[in-house]
C-alpha cells in the first residue's frame, strides 16, 4: 500500500498534540520524560545564580537560535541545541546565593502545578471554558478573602500580579468616586469634565505602578500625590492629613488613598489602621498594596503586622512571592461585590446576560483582561502539598535570616546598614570605605555587577536619597547565614579592588 504525503503529515500531527490515543500519550510521556532530565541536568550543572556571561554574548547566542526549520525536529536534539543558550543562561532563581529581588524559587508542586494548567488550557473567561476551574478559583478567593478578615460580600480575581492588581484596584476607585458624586457613568460616557482634579494620595515609597495607573487611567501622573515617610519608610499620617488639607483649599478631589504592605526596598508597612481611619472620615477608596506583604496572612509570628489590611476597599496580593509561586500569579481583592459592576460588559458568545439568570458563573465579568490561566490551580495545590504551618516556618525563618543578616552587617567595617531592623525579609546597606578616593555610588554599582559576572551572587541595587545602596531579598528559605557570610566577604573583597574606581 502507498502511503500518501497527506497520511504521513497526519500521523506526524497525532505526536504533536495531547489527547486520549495512544500516539498522544506516548509522545507526551516521551517528551516530558526529555524535558525533566535536560532540567535536572541544568540544575545539577548549575553552582551559582548566573553563568556569568555579558549581557551581549547571551543576546548574540539567543539570536543565533532563531533558524526555523520547515520540517519538523527530533525533540531531544532540539533541548541540547537550546540548553547552552537557554537554561543555562538563565538566572538560576533557586540558587541559595540569588537574593536580588522579590523572584522567588517556586515550589516543586507549583511546577508541577504548572503542567496541569498547561496540559488542560482552561480559560477563565467563561465557565464553558473552564468548567471546574470556574468553581476552584471561586473557592480560592472566598478562601483569601476570608484569611484577609473580609465577609461574605466580598469578591475577587487571579491577576499576572502586583502591576494588574493596583490597576483594577485605582480603576474601580475612579469609576466609584465618579458615580457617587456626579452619578457619571465613566465605562459609558468616558471621564468627566472635572477629571482633571482628581487626585490619588500613596507614600513617597508606594509601588511606581500607582503613577503608572494614573497615567493609562488618563489622569496623568502628576494626579498621584506622594506622602512624606518617616524614618521607617512608612507613610506619615500626619503628613497625609496636611495634604488632604491642601489638597481641599486648592479645591482638588481626592478619591483614593494607598496603603502599602511591604515596600519593594525597605519591606516596609504603613500605618493601616489609621490610614483606614482617615480613609473613612475622608470617603476615601482605601488599596492595600500587599503584594509583597500579603503572604504574612500565613505567617503565625508575624500575621499581626497586616492589623488594619480588612478595612481596605481592596488589596493586591501576589502569590510569586512569599508564596513560593512561579511568575505570574497574583489576586485582586475586594470588599464589596458589587463593585465589580464597573467591568462587567456582555458579549452574546462569551457571557451573555441569560447565563447569569441560570446561574453559569463568567469570571470575566471580573476581570480587566478576557483570557485568563487557571493560576488558582498551582496556590491550591501548593497549599494542599505544604500545608499552613509550614508555609509559615518558611517565611519566618526568611524573616529571621534577615534581621541576622542586617546584625551581621552591622558590624562589618566599611558597611552601612540603612534598616537596622527589617520589617520584612529585604536588606539594604553599602559599601563605603573611610576616606574613599573614588565615587562611592559608583562603587557600589561596580560591586553589583561583577558579583553577578563573576557568579559569585546576584544581589540587586537600589537608591536612597539619590545614593546608590545594595539589597538582599531573603526569599528563599533555604539560603542560611553561611551563604550570607560568603557572599559579604566576596563584597568585602570586591569593594577594596575597586575602592579607586573612578
Amino acid at each position: 500500500m502507498t502511503i500518501t504525503n497527506k497520511e504521513i503529515k497526519a500521523e506526524v500531527i497525532e505526536e504533536l498534540f495531547l489527547y486520549s490515543g495512544e500516539t498522544g500519550q506516548a509522545s507526551f510521556q516521551k517528551q516530558m520524560t526529555e524535558m525533566i532530565a535536560i532540567i535536572s541536568r541544568t540544575f545539577q550543572e548549575a553552582t551559582a545564580p548566573y553563568i556569568g556571561k555579558q549581557t551581549k554574548i547571551v543576546q548574540d547566542e539567543i539570536a543565533t537560535l532563531f533558524k526555523f526549520p520547515s520540517e519538523t525536529q527530533n525533540f531531544n536534539e532540539l533541548l541540547e541545541e537550546i540548553a547552552e543558550p537557554i537554561l543555562k543562561n538563565s538566572l538560576q532563581v533557586s540558587n541559595e546565593k540569588s537574593i536580588a529581588h522579590l523572584h522567588c524559587p517556586p515550589l516543586i508542586p507549583s511546577i508541577a502545578a504548572e503542567l496541569v494548567i498547561s496540559s488542560f488550557n482552561q480559560s477563565l473567561d467563561s465557565w464553558d471554558q473552564s468548567t471546574a476551574a470556574t468553581y476552584l478559583e471561586q473557592e480560592m478567593i472566598k478562601w483569601l478573602t476570608k484569611k484577609f478578615g473580609y465577609t461574605a460580600t466580598s469578591d475577587g480575581t487571579f491577576t499576572s500580579g502586583g502591576t494588574q492588581s493596583n490597576y483594577t484596584g485605582l480603576l474601580l476607585a475612579r469609576d466609584e468616586f465618579c458615580y457617587r458624586k456626579w452619578g457619571h457613568d465613566v465605562k459609558r460616557d468616558g471621564l468627566p469634565s472635572q477629571f482633571h482634579k482628581l487626585r490619588i494620595l500613596c507614600s513617597e515609597d508606594a509601588h511606581f505602578t500607582v503613577q503608572k495607573t494614573a497615567a493609562q487611567l488618563g489622569l496623568g501622573e502628576n494626579a498621584v500625590i506622594k506622602v512624606k515617610v518617616d524614618e521607617y519608610h512608612r507613610m506619615s499620617p500626619m503628613h497625609l492629613k496636611k495634604q488632604l488639607i491642601d489638597l481641599k483649599e486648592r479645591d482638588l478631589l481626592p478619591f483614593a488613598l494607598v496603603g502599602t504592605c511591604g515596600t519593594t526596598d525597605f519591606g516596609s508597612i504603613d500605618p493601616l489602621v489609621e490610614l483606614a481611619t482617615i480613609a473613612k472620615e475622608e470617603e476615601l477608596w482605601f488599596h492595600v498594596d500587599a503584594a509583597y506583604g500579603g503572604a504574612l496572612i500565613l505567617s503565625e509570628s508575624h500575621n499581626w503586622k497586616l492589623e488594619g489590611i480588612k478595612a481596605a476597599d481592596s488589596i493586591t496580593v501576589d502569590f510569586h512571592k512569599l508564596f513560593y509561586q512561579p511568575i505570574s500569579c497574583g489576586a485582586f481583592l475586594v470588599k464589596n461585590s458589587r463593585s465589580f459592576r464597573f467591568l462587567n460588559h456582555h458579549a452574546d458568545y462569551l457571557n451573555p446576560f441569560e447565563d447569569e439568570g441560570e446561574g453559569i458563573p463568567n469570571l470575566v465579568n471580573k476581570s480587566i483582561v478576557t483570557s485568563r490561566r487557571f493560576d488558582a490551580f498551582k496556590l491550591f495545590l501548593s497549599l494542599k502539598t505544604v500545608g499552613i504551618s509550614l508555609f509559615s516556618e518558611m517565611i519566618d525563618a526568611t524573616f529571621y535570616l534577615a534581621q541576622e543578616t542586617a546584625n551581621y552587617l552591622s558590624q562589618q567595617p566599611n558597611i552601612k546598614v540603612e534598616n537596622k531592623n527589617p520589617e520584612l525579609n529585604t536588606v539594604i546597606f553599602r559599601f563605603e570605605p573611610q576616606n574613599p578616593s573614588g565615587d562611592v555610588c559608583k562603587l557600589n554599582r561596580k560591586i553589583q555587577q561583577e558579583m553577578l559576572y563573576e557568579s559569585k551572587a546576584a544581589i540587586a541595587k537600589t537608591s536612597v536619597n539619590g545614593r546608590t545602596y545594595l539589597k538582599f531579598t531573603m526569599l528563599n528559605p533555604r539560603t542560611k547565614m553561611k551563604h550570607i557570610y560568603e557572599i559579604v566577604e566576596e563584597i568585602q573583597t570586591l569593594g577594596w579592588k575597586w575602592r579607586k574606581h573612578k
